[in-house]
Protein backbone atom coordinates (compact mmCIF):
# COMPACT_ATOMS: atom_id res chain seq x y z
CA UNK A 1 0.00 0.00 0.00
CA UNK A 2 1.43 3.36 -0.98
CA UNK A 3 1.57 6.36 1.31
CA UNK A 4 -1.00 9.03 0.43
CA UNK A 5 1.34 11.91 1.37
CA UNK A 6 4.03 10.61 -0.97
CA UNK A 7 1.44 10.05 -3.70
CA UNK A 8 0.03 13.55 -3.23
CA UNK A 9 3.52 15.06 -3.39
CA UNK A 10 4.36 13.15 -6.61
CA UNK A 11 1.03 14.04 -8.26
CA UNK A 12 1.43 17.75 -7.50
CA UNK A 13 5.03 17.78 -8.76
CA UNK A 14 3.91 16.09 -11.99
CA UNK A 15 1.01 18.52 -12.45
CA UNK A 16 3.42 21.45 -12.09
CA UNK A 17 6.07 19.95 -14.36
CA UNK A 18 8.48 19.78 -11.43
CA UNK A 19 11.00 16.96 -11.54
CA UNK A 20 11.30 15.29 -8.14
CA UNK A 21 13.44 12.30 -7.24
CA UNK A 22 12.34 10.53 -4.07
CA UNK A 23 15.09 9.06 -1.91
CA UNK A 24 14.75 6.97 1.18
CA UNK A 25 16.00 8.96 4.13
CA UNK A 26 17.36 7.01 7.04
CA UNK A 27 16.61 8.32 10.52
CA UNK A 28 19.31 10.62 11.86
CA UNK A 29 20.00 12.15 15.25
CA UNK A 30 21.47 15.41 13.95
CA UNK A 31 21.66 17.63 10.90
CA UNK A 32 25.27 16.58 10.34
CA UNK A 33 24.36 12.89 10.46
CA UNK A 34 21.42 13.43 8.11
CA UNK A 35 23.63 15.35 5.68
CA UNK A 36 26.22 12.58 5.70
CA UNK A 37 23.54 9.93 5.12
CA UNK A 38 22.13 11.96 2.21
CA UNK A 39 25.62 12.77 0.89
CA UNK A 40 24.76 16.48 0.80
CA UNK A 41 26.13 19.48 2.69
CA UNK A 42 23.89 20.50 5.63
CA UNK A 43 22.85 23.71 3.84
CA UNK A 44 21.27 21.66 1.03
CA UNK A 45 18.92 19.85 3.43
CA UNK A 46 16.10 22.37 3.32
CA UNK A 47 13.65 22.81 6.19
CA UNK A 48 10.05 23.37 5.04
CA UNK A 49 8.39 25.23 7.90
CA UNK A 50 4.69 26.03 8.17
CA UNK A 51 4.15 29.49 9.62
CA UNK A 52 0.82 30.93 10.76
CA UNK A 53 0.00 34.44 9.50
CA UNK A 54 -3.44 34.51 11.07
CA UNK A 55 -6.28 32.19 11.96
CA UNK A 56 -6.55 29.66 9.13
CA UNK A 57 -3.86 31.51 7.14
CA UNK A 58 -0.39 30.05 6.64
CA UNK A 59 2.74 30.21 4.54
CA UNK A 60 5.76 28.03 3.94
CA UNK A 61 9.24 29.25 4.82
CA UNK A 62 12.06 27.22 3.24
CA UNK A 63 15.46 27.70 4.85
CA UNK A 64 18.79 25.87 4.61
CA UNK A 65 19.17 23.10 7.17
CA UNK A 66 22.02 24.89 8.93
CA UNK A 67 20.03 28.11 9.41
CA UNK A 68 16.85 29.27 11.19
CA UNK A 69 14.02 31.62 10.32
CA UNK A 70 14.93 35.24 11.04
CA UNK A 71 11.53 36.32 12.31
CA UNK A 72 11.99 40.10 11.84
CA UNK A 73 13.18 39.56 8.26
CA UNK A 74 10.31 37.18 7.43
CA UNK A 75 7.71 39.54 8.98
CA UNK A 76 9.11 42.41 6.88
CA UNK A 77 8.98 40.39 3.64
CA UNK A 78 5.46 39.10 4.35
CA UNK A 79 4.31 42.56 5.50
CA UNK A 80 2.81 41.52 8.83
CA UNK A 81 3.54 42.27 12.48
CA UNK A 82 2.95 38.75 13.77
CA UNK A 83 3.92 35.27 12.65
CA UNK A 84 4.03 32.06 14.66
CA UNK A 85 4.89 28.41 14.36
CA UNK A 86 1.64 26.47 14.79
CA UNK A 87 1.47 23.36 16.97
CA UNK A 88 2.07 20.04 15.18
CA UNK A 89 -1.64 19.15 14.94
CA UNK A 90 -2.45 22.54 13.39
CA UNK A 91 0.42 22.20 10.88
CA UNK A 92 -0.93 18.77 9.92
CA UNK A 93 -4.44 20.18 9.46
CA UNK A 94 -3.14 23.12 7.36
CA UNK A 95 -0.92 21.05 5.05
CA UNK A 96 -1.96 17.42 5.27
CA UNK A 97 1.59 16.53 6.27
CA UNK A 98 3.07 15.62 9.65
CA UNK A 99 6.11 17.48 10.98
CA UNK A 100 9.24 15.91 9.56
CA UNK A 101 7.48 15.25 6.23
CA UNK A 102 6.27 18.78 5.42
CA UNK A 103 6.82 20.14 1.93
CA UNK A 104 4.96 22.72 -0.13
CA UNK A 105 4.78 20.09 -2.89
CA UNK A 106 1.28 18.62 -2.69
CA UNK A 107 0.40 20.39 0.54
CA UNK A 108 -3.20 21.27 1.21
CA UNK A 109 -4.13 24.93 1.26
CA UNK A 110 -2.08 26.30 -1.63
CA UNK A 111 -0.22 28.48 0.87
CA UNK A 112 2.40 30.93 -0.47
CA UNK A 113 6.04 29.86 -0.42
CA UNK A 114 8.92 32.02 0.81
CA UNK A 115 12.42 30.73 0.11
CA UNK A 116 15.58 31.98 1.75
CA UNK A 117 18.00 33.40 -0.82
CA UNK A 118 20.67 30.96 0.40
CA UNK A 119 18.71 27.90 -0.76
CA UNK A 120 20.89 26.95 -3.68
CA UNK A 121 22.67 24.16 -5.43
CA UNK A 122 21.99 21.90 -8.33
CA UNK A 123 19.66 19.98 -6.00
CA UNK A 124 18.31 20.23 -2.48
CA UNK A 125 16.51 17.72 -0.28
CA UNK A 126 13.27 18.55 1.50
CA UNK A 127 10.29 16.74 2.97
CA UNK A 128 8.47 14.36 0.67
CA UNK A 129 5.15 13.98 2.45
CA UNK A 130 6.10 10.73 4.18
CA UNK A 131 8.49 9.77 6.96
CA UNK A 132 11.70 8.11 5.78
CA UNK A 133 11.76 9.88 2.41
CA UNK A 134 13.20 13.08 0.95
CA UNK A 135 12.24 14.94 -2.21
CA UNK A 136 15.30 15.89 -4.26
CA UNK A 137 14.61 18.93 -6.43
CA UNK A 138 16.30 21.73 -8.34
CA UNK A 139 15.66 24.76 -6.11
CA UNK A 140 15.25 27.12 -9.07
CA UNK A 141 12.60 24.82 -10.57
CA UNK A 142 10.83 24.59 -7.19
CA UNK A 143 10.81 28.39 -6.88
CA UNK A 144 9.38 28.73 -10.40
CA UNK A 145 6.76 25.99 -9.91
CA UNK A 146 5.35 27.73 -6.82
CA UNK A 147 5.97 31.33 -7.86
CA UNK A 148 7.87 31.55 -4.57
CA UNK A 149 9.15 34.76 -3.06
CA UNK A 150 12.93 34.62 -2.64
CA UNK A 151 14.42 36.83 0.04
CA UNK A 152 16.82 36.96 2.98
CA UNK A 153 14.65 35.28 5.65
CA UNK A 154 17.17 33.27 7.67
CA UNK A 155 19.94 33.70 10.21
Amino acid sequence: MSDSGLDRMRADAEARGLTVAVRERPAARSLEEAAALMDLPPARLVKSLVVRRGEGDYLFALVPGDRSIAWPKLRAVVGVNRLAMPPADEALEATGYERGTITPIGARGGWPVYVDERVAGPTVALGAGAHGHSAIVDPAALIAAYDATVSDISE
